[in-house]
């Protein structure tokens, strides 16, 4: 590695496995609770483990995001990381509130607020622990005379992810201003501020694999990921349709909805093309096909999807049903699950100096994780449209509803099954790399 100092990042992606692999845990408990096998409602009810499913997939993207930091910024910088011993501590509180907050759920401490669950005394330590992170991050690049458009773009992409989590403590008796502003974090991290830290990582792995000019690549990524931004931000308005906001979020949320995909299928061609016109083989055909893979399904997931079901006039029906868990699922895979483990698969070679990237476990691990969420998609989808008819158009009660569609989650199970087998194959070839070492190369 270039500077010691970026092991830091291998014990967040450390954590992300950890994460992962407990997220996946409660995805199963959810799963079998739908096919009407709740054996575990007394110990873990449903609303609890799908609170912990959710709130796992936010801490494990965040510690992703933040392992990212902690690589890229020295090597963008040349500096050494400030007080890399702060962000082995930062990393300990952040997993310390993160299991605080899971084990509050299970108590019954929570707020109740849909990916906001985490009770109020803890947002404060999460504000503390991002805080002290922005400053590490931030002080490397002040302290480096160098100053690339990738470091700056990941910096204020973070910067601006942590600002947007306060409106989400905004106090409010109001069930409509609470939705509101809880929709600023949700939202406007995973369709806006995400999307930066998306680029930033997306433009530092082309850089370093395609061997294409950084100008290149920094210019013409970042017009399109500005242009995704901008319509996510107005495209916060389909979260806005039925929750008693003024009607003209009608027509905002649908217009700049309708824009986001075209933006998400520009960055799926673009880093196609980018990693055509490098005309070289990559040392990391494994962390290449990551990345391409992530650009590609962000597109299917987040843009091509998530348009699907935002369409006012849709969104009407399929909003709050299974329809959402089909393009949640493969938004937050393709866009950012994918990117995470794009970086991982990249740095670990480097951070260890074991050359375990290419082997069959890896290359085993994308197809199968990718073939399963492609299937429990589909699952998600056929549940989800089931539902809709059944419950939207039929009328029936949610229960009954529930009952009826309960043999398709038969085939989501098998599906989840398979992506399970995929992750676990890139945990263990994960492990297999071993721990960094001051000679990687």
């Amino acid at each position: 590695m270039k500077y010691k100092s970026q092991k830091v990042a291998y014990w967040f992606f450390a954590a992300c496995m950890l994460l992962l692999s407990l997220q996946l845990i409660y995805g199963f408990i959810m799963g079998f609770a739908h096919m009407g096998y709740d054996g575990l409602h007394n110990i873990i009810p449903f609303n609890t483990a799908r609170a912990t499913h959710t709130n796992l997939l936010v801490m494990w993207l965040l510690a992703g995001f933040m392992g990212s930091a902690y690589y890229i910024v020295p090597e963008e910088v040349d500096c050494e990381l400030i007080y890399p011993k702060l962000a082995y501590l930062q990393l300990v509180a952040l997993l310390v509130v993160g299991v605080a907050a899971i084990i509050g759920f299970h108590l019954n401490w929570w707020e109740g607020r849909k990916f906001l669950e985490i009770p109020r005394p803890l947002d404060y330590l999460v504000v503390v622990d991002v805080l002290l992170f922005i400053f590490l991050i931030g002080g490397t690049i002040w302290k480096s005379k160098k100053k690339t458009t990738t470091s700056m773009v990941l910096f204020f992409g973070l910067l601006a992810a942590a600002l947007l989590y306060l409106p989400g403590m905004i106090d409010t008796d109001s069930q409509t201003f609470d939705s509101y502003w809880r929709w600023w974090v949700v939202h406007l991290w995973v369709e806006g501020v995400w999307e930066l830290i998306m680029g930033a990582i997306l433009s530092f792995l082309l850089i370093k694999m395609t061997g294409v000019d950084r100008e290149i690549i920094e210019k013409y990524l970042y017009i399109i990921v500005g242009f995704t931004f901008l319509s996510g931000i107005l495209g916060t308005g389909h979260h806005y349709y039925y929750i008693g906001t003024p009607k003209y979020w009608l027509l905002v949320g649908g217009i700049f909805s309708a824009l986001e995909p075209i933006a998400f299928l520009a960055m799926a061609i673009y880093a196609i093309s980018m990693a055509r016109k490098g005309g070289r083989s990559p040392d990391n055909k494994t962390a290449l096909l990551w990345t391409i893979g992530c650009s590609i399904m962000s597109f299917v997931g987040a843009g091509f999807l998530g348009f699907a079901h935002t369409i006012p006039q849709v969104n009407l029906y399929t909003h709050g049903t299974l329809v959402t868990a089909m393009h949640g699922h493969m938004a937050f895979w393709g866009a950012y699950a994918m990117l995470v483990l794009a970086i991982i698969t990249y740095t670990l070679p480097i951070l260890t100096g074991r050359k375990l990237q290419d082997t069959s476990t890896n290359a085993f691990a994308f197809w199968t994780s990718n073939v399963g969420m492609i299937a429990m998609t589909v699952a998600f989808g056929v549940a989800g449209v089931s539902q809709v008819y059944l419950e939207r158009k039929m009328g029936l009660d949610f229960l009954t509803v529930q009952k009826e569609i309960e043999v398709h989650f038969f085939g989501l199970v098998l599906a989840a099954s398979l992506f399970t087998l995929g992750i676990v194959a890139f945990i263990w070839n994960f492990i297999r790399f071993g721990l960094p070492h001051e000679e990687g190369s």
